[in-house]
């Protein structure tokens, strides 16, 4: 009973948050609109200027109060948009928790995928007010060593079949114990529990949290010829791949060469990955 009346209240509680986004999305345009106008403004002001050919003390203090004025509708508009990302991570970790208490099914393969790119499509980018580092985890941003991902998080996991083999995976993080300092976290591409890994924290890589801005950010995404793992396409395995081209802009996707002994050059020919599903290599070794 305890259970069903909190997922009652987490749903209402979603329904509220979708309430306020709403209503902040409608404020957010409205300062985009004002600020738009603004930039008309300054826009026809520069245009009677070079009609007039002159600079007069009228035209300069007009300007200036102008792109003051811009400035601060700028700033305003890119606190709306931080709150509107901070409202949409809260309601995705609370649909996450909801999610969590149901019996997890097997998917259909096409839908998994499916799943996967959308989260890659979702995944947060992250605007950091001027002069502000983008923080561990966005993009190739690494974590410290006492950094423990969260249940729920995803991460690469590495580990070993039944015939010896050692692999990189999409996992799931179920736990953390933190007397033996080990992780539980459960395969992907599997039933909830059918595929339940115990590992030391050295075999799990976590997934960035944020898209890094190639615009704003590029010390936050992997250099061109960097070693990384990267999520194959249409699998639910990382493995070993060079950079090929870093994106360019906020929503591209990386092209990476996959280690290939089938080709000549030992490379596969370069193929798409999103920023989500690109790790650091912690294996420099082949196996």
């Amino acid at each position: 009973m305890a259970a069903v009346n909190a997922a009652t209240g987490d749903s209402a509680k979603i329904k509220d948050l979708l309430k306020e986004l709403q209503t902040l999305l409608f404020q957010t345009k409205e300062e985009r609109d004002r600020g738009e106008n603004t930039l008309l403004n300054i826009q026809k002001t520069h245009e009677r200027m070079q009609q007039e050919q002159k600079i007069s003390t009228y035209y300069k203090t007009k300007l200036k109060g102008l792109y003051t004025t811009a400035l601060q509708d700028a700033e305003s508009e890119t606190e709306m948009l931080r709150r509107a990302l901070d409202m949409i991570s809260e309601i995705k970790a609370i649909k996450s928790d909801l999610d969590g208490d149901r019996p997890k099914q097997i998917m259909r393969r096409g839908v998994l995928m499916s799943m996967l790119q959308q989260n890659a499509n979702t995944l947060p980018l992250w605007i950091g007010k001027s002069g502000e580092k983008p923080p561990a985890l966005c993009g190739a941003i690494q974590v410290d060593n006492n950094y423990i991902a969260n249940p729920g998080d995803k991460v690469a996991a590495r580990v070993r079949s039944s015939d010896g083999e050692e692999n990189w995976i999409l996992a799931e993080v179920v736990s953390y114990n933190t007397s033996t300092n080990k992780y539980e976290v459960d395969d992907i591409d599997a039933e909830e529990g059918k595929e339940r890994h115990v590992l030391s924290r050295r075999r799990i890589v976590p997934l960035p949290l944020w898209k890094a801005n190639p615009e704003t950010d590029p010390e936050a995404l992997f250099n061109k010829s960097t070693l990384v793992l990267a999520l194959y396409p249409q699998t639910t395995c990382f493995y070993r791949a060079l950079i090929h081209e870093t994106p360019k802009k906020p929503h591209d996707d990386y092209l990476v060469l996959f280690e290939d002994t089938s080709y000549t050059d030992g490379y596969s020919p370069p193929l798409k990955v999103a920023q989500r599903y690109v790790i650091m290599c912690k294996d420099d070794k082949k196996k």
